[in-house]
């Protein structure tokens, strides 16, 4: 996979349907653990609420899993996770928590609170795209860091680190299908003195 969508940060929004309180909750997550441990948080946090509804989505096994916590089947957990899908997210947790107001709902209206609670959480949180891009460094001398520093952003790459001594050490990432451009770039830039090394590879935000 070059690229997924994911959550940008853990947030929340809520909302009144009907005298009943909808709160929901979002986070990225990457393992199934750290699923559980949030949605046991806003349990713990909102003990006192009606229904604390789930379902994540992980990248890792394809797991997809949600819950109606007591809501009548399909109206509550269902909802929230189509929500995910549709959104095409994944690595994320989402926690719809409904304290009660005293008027039912009925079925068609639990599935658009909670399709809303999920949706607000979604853009509180902003969604964003992750690629998938090789970790590099590279060493040059003074004169040639203005240029080489250039040529990094130029190919959509972005620099992590530098470090300044008798040499300059560059370290960036760049997606994989960008970084040959780059090379051959920094070659004619630099008559082939300076060559790039790949020492891993991760997903990274990408603006």
């Amino acid at each position: 996979m070059s690229s997924y969508q994911t959550i940008e940060k853990e947030s929340s929004d809520e909302f009144v349907e009907q005298r009943s309180k909808f709160i929901g909750y979002v986070k990225p997550v990457a393992a199934e653990q750290e699923a559980i441990d949030f949605i046991n948080e806003k349990r713990q946090i909102h003990w006192d609420a009606t229904h604390n509804v789930y379902a994540y989505v992980l990248r890792d096994g394809q797991i997809k899993r949600f819950s109606d916590d007591g809501e009548p089947h399909g109206t509550a957990g269902m909802p929230v996770l189509d929500v995910i899908l549709k959104s095409d997210v994944t690595d994320v947790a989402v926690v719809v928590t409904r304290y009660f107001g005293g008027i039912l709902l009925g079925a068609g209206g639990l599935v658009r609170a909670y399709t809303k609670g999920a949706k607000i959480a979604l853009e509180a949180g902003g969604i964003v795209t992750m690629e998938h891009c090789c970790q590099a460094v590279l060493r040059c001398d003074y004169n040639q860091y203005g240029k080489i520093s250039g040529l990094i952003p130029a190919n959509g790459g972005v620099i992590d680190n530098t470090e300044f001594s008798d040499m300059v050490d560059i370290e960036y990432h760049i997606t994989q299908n960008r970084l040959a451009v780059f090379e051959k770039q920094l070659a004619d830039a630099t008559c082939g003195s300076v060559c790039t090394e790949v020492i891993g590879e991760r997903y990274y935000k990408m603006k």
